[in-house]
Formats: structure tokens, C-alpha cells, sequence
């Protein structure tokens, strides 16, 4: 949980905005029944493939048809609209958007714990206490991930997108910038697990709807989970890092997160995000 990617600080307790630039925002426009729409109207649906197709039919179980080079990965997705998010929070009080968004491709994918509790019974509560901490407790504007997972395996919309109903992303595939590494944020997908993991290991139905994501992801932006070196170069700062395509908080700055147990998962994590590639 990291404010913005225009100074090198990683402190977890700044009141900046995550930002990572002033660059002017997209306009959106879906033509057909956004995915975040139907998301809000079933509360939560199982996803098969990419998640940037429109649903079939409200009633279909299969919210999203498999797009050219996508896998069978499935698993739910609960939309910011069906946890509960106050989109509200998002706006000053002249109206405008505290933390308007921005968009560049993906580079790499990040994975974290929360740091809260395990196995709490509402894990929705928590989402939405997350967000209210960090869009206004922060003062950032939005939750900083792009998407969280509890202990079930759902996993849940994080940072607001646009309105063409594909989370985490604008309608031409770009991610929305978050805030979950300090300095490193564009082009950075972060991904939490609900929970903590220094001790204890993610349930395997949190880990294996991990693995789907990761797995959905890499196969959409290309990229191969078992690159052991690549070269991120934040577009907006400069900023340079190396390291595993997927790779955990802790080896981009000096913390915890994701937690021992669970960053000593990510060597299998890979190799399970690539067999399912494959």
C-alpha cells in the first residue's frame, strides 16, 4: 500500500496521492452491457478466460467468452459495485475525481498480503475498509490494488478502471495505474491476498484462484512467468528495477509483504501460472 510513484519514498504512511502522473485521463464508452454493470446486477459471477469481454447473457454463468490465446482459467469475480465500494469517496467536494486515472501497458505482476486478519468471515467488510483507509484515511482517492483475493477464492475489483466494464483495465487493454509499490506503481499490476502469510500459507482456494489470475494475465499482456530477469522502466519517473516477471512486495523494497510463507510459494506459483499456460 504505496502512495505515488513520483518519489522514491516507500512509506506505507503517506497522505500523498498514489498518482503516477498528471497525464490526461481517457474517455471510456462500451456500446455493449458492461461487464461491471452485469457484475453488480448477479453480485458475483464465475469468469471463464479473458475478462475483457462483455457476458453473454445476464443469466450465464459464464460472465466473459474466451478470447484468441486466452486459457481456461475460472474463477469469481466480485465487482467494486457487489463488495460494496462508495464511489462516492472518490470525489472532492467540488466534484471532481481525487485520483483520476491513467493507463500504460503491463510490465509485471506483483503479489502482496494485506497484513489483516485470516479467514474473517466478511471478507467484502474488509475490501471496503481497505478502500475507505486508503481513498480517504490516505487521502490517495481509490484502493491502491487492482485486485484482491480471500480466503474462497474470489477475487474482488480493486482500483477503479472506467466504464467499459474490464477491471483494471481501459477499453484498449492498458492497466490503470495503482498504488502498491512505491516508485514502481505504472504499469505494475498488484495483486493482495486477504490475510497475513508470514506464518501461515494462503488457503489453496486462494492460491489456486492466484494462480488463474496470474495465469490470465500473463497470457494477456505476454508475459512469461518463468522469466527469472525482467527490466522494468517506469514511463513516468524513470524508475528501473529488475527481477521475476512475477515477483512478491518484498523484492521491490524493504518489507514483509506478501509474507514469508507465501513468498516462499512463488517459485511453484509460477510454475503452476505457466503449466496452466501451456
Amino acid at each position: 500500500m504505496h502512495p505515488r510513484d513520483t518519489t522514491p519514498s516507500d512509506s506505507t504512511a503517506s497522505s500523498l496521492s498514489p498518482r503516477s502522473s498528471l497525464s490526461s485521463r481517457s474517455s471510456l464508452s462500451s456500446g455493449a452491457l458492461s461487464r461491471r454493470t452485469l457484475l453488480g446486477a448477479l453480485g458475483a459471477v464465475t469468469v471463464t478466460g479473458a475478462v475483457s469481454h462483455p457476458a453473454t447473457a445476464a443469466g450465464s454463468t459464464a460472465a466473459g467468452s474466451r478470447s484468441a490465446g486466452s486459457r481456461s482459467a475460472a474463477y469469481v469475480l466480485v465487482s467494486r459495485q457487489a463488495w460494496g465500494a462508495d464511489e462516492s469517496l472518490r470525489f472532492g467536494t467540488d466534484g471532481s475525481e481525487t485520483w483520476p486515472p491513467d493507463y500504460h501497458p503491463v510490465q509485471t505482476l506483483s503479489v502482496h498480503h494485506t497484513g489483516s486478519a485470516n479467514g474473517e468471515a466478511n471478507p467484502a467488510a474488509r475490501v471496503r475498509t481497505i478502500y475507505r483507509d486508503q481513498t480517504v484515511g490516505q487521502r490517495w482517492g481509490d484502493i491502491g490494488y487492482h485486485y484482491l483475493i480471500d480466503a474462497a477464492g474470489r477475487v474482488y475489483e480493486g482500483r477503479w478502471s472506467g466504464t467499459d466494464g474490464d477491471p483494471a483495465h481501459n477499453a484498449a487493454g492498458r492497466l490503470v495505474t495503482g498504488a502498491h509499490i512505491g516508485t514502481y506503481n505504472t504499469g505494475n499490476v498488484g495483486i493482495a491476498l486477504l490475510g497475513t502469510f508470514t506464518a501461515a500459507a494462503p488457503t489453496s482456494a486462494a492460491r489456486g484462484a492466484l494462480v488463474q489470475l496470474l495465469a490470465e494475465l500473463a497470457t494477456r499482456h505476454s508475459i512469461n512467468p518463468l522469466q527469472e530477469k525482467v527490466v522494468y522502466v517506469n514511463p513516468v519517473n524513470g524508475a528501473i528495477w529488475d527481477g521475476h516477471a512475477i515477483s512478491g512486495h518484498r523484492d521491490w523494497a524493504a518489507t514483509d509483504c506478501p509474507g514469508g510463507v507465501l513468498h516462499s510459494q512463488l517459485p511453484a506459483i509460477r510454475a503452476d501460472v505457466a503449466a496452466l499456460m501451456a
